[in-house]
């Protein structure tokens, strides 16, 4: 198998064009073309439909697609261990965070750790939900995440759980409902004006679920995916949000608004690390787990 057009291959159906993927591989478009021709008779299957707008995957070429990821990442490892061998790790990590979790106060503290421990590692982190992140990991594109549970298995991951988190109402004190107290019980929030994520995530569906055992439906004005927007709209009054407490220290100025606990019921969330459950991690991303345990180690304390 030669791997220079497995790359190419990678590059066409990223660019969704074979003169694009010229362009940036600065190979002559027949010769590109005759790469993808060379894949198609060693696998006797058609790989790309070609159309006046540019090219696109068949079911064949999706399948390549995503092994051919899974193999260039394992070549560049192997590159990578070779020529630091008996040397410090290093090499590329990816790391994925959830959005609104503990996750954006251990993202600093990492880049930190890795940088003052490890500088020879160059740290990628994305931030993104869990279904997105957790099929990178199983697609080999991503080495670990830290994430919410999914609550069920999924193939070709697994779930390490690391912590258990409740979920607080923060608002701006005119939109928090009128109650004493650091709690506040679910049936007090009916008439609450919720700034949420998408069903999606993981945070709106504990919280629709917690609605629904009280019998309520949540009272949602706005689905914010973004949490600059989310910050900037909670504290200027237009809604309230629930979030981990981690989460919501982490990410916004909590000294002038209020933070209750939701109870009856209480909402809590369950983070877990994710990786591969078929790949080995390399001896860099080895060493940011280590790292990423001692993190969450020193959070809990």
């Amino acid at each position: 198998m030669d791997t220079r057009r497995l790359y190419s291959f990678v590059k066409i159906v990223d660019a969704g064009s074979i003169t694009r993927a010229a362009d940036i591989l600065r190979i002559a478009q027949p010769a590109l073309s005759q790469q993808v021709s060379a894949l198609e008779t060693q696998f006797k299957q058609q790989l790309l439909i070609r159309s006046k707008r540019g090219v696109a995957p068949t079911e064949a070429g999706r399948a390549l697609y995503r092994h051919a990821q899974l193999i260039l990442r394992q070549v560049d490892q192997a590159h990578a261990a070779v020529s630091v061998s008996g040397h410090a790790p290093a090499g590329s990590v990816s790391v994925g965070i959830a959005p609104y979790s503990a996750g954006a106060a251990l993202a600093l503290p990492l880049l930190r750790a890795v940088r003052d421990r490890y500088p020879n590692i160059l740290l990628h982190i994305n931030e993104n939900f869990g279904g997105v992140i957790s099929e990178a990991i199983m697609t080999g594109r991503m080495d670990m995440a830290f994430i919410y549970d999914a609550g069920r298995p999924i193939r070709g991951v697994r779930f390490e759980p690391m912590r258990t988190e409740d979920l607080f109402l923060i608002a701006a004190p005119p939109i928090a409902p009128d109650t004493a107290g650091e709690e506040v019980a679910v049936a007090e929030l009916r008439e609450v004006e919720l700034l949420l994520p998408s069903g999606i995530h993981t945070i709106r569906q504990v919280v629709d679920t917690a609605f629904q055992q009280a019998g309520l439906e949540p009272k949602v004005v706005g689905e914010i995916e973004s949490a600059p927007t989310l910050v900037s709209a909670v504290r200027a009054g237009v809604g309230a949000t629930v979030l981990p407490w981690s989460a919501a220290s982490a990410i916004i100025d909590v000294q002038n608004l209020v933070a209750r606990r939701i109870v009856e019921p209480e909402i809590e969330v369950k983070l877990s690390l994710c990786t591969s459950d078929h790949q080995p991690l390399s001896e860099p991303a080895l060493a940011v787990q280590d790292l990423f345990h001692e993190l969450i180690a020193e959070f809990a304390a």
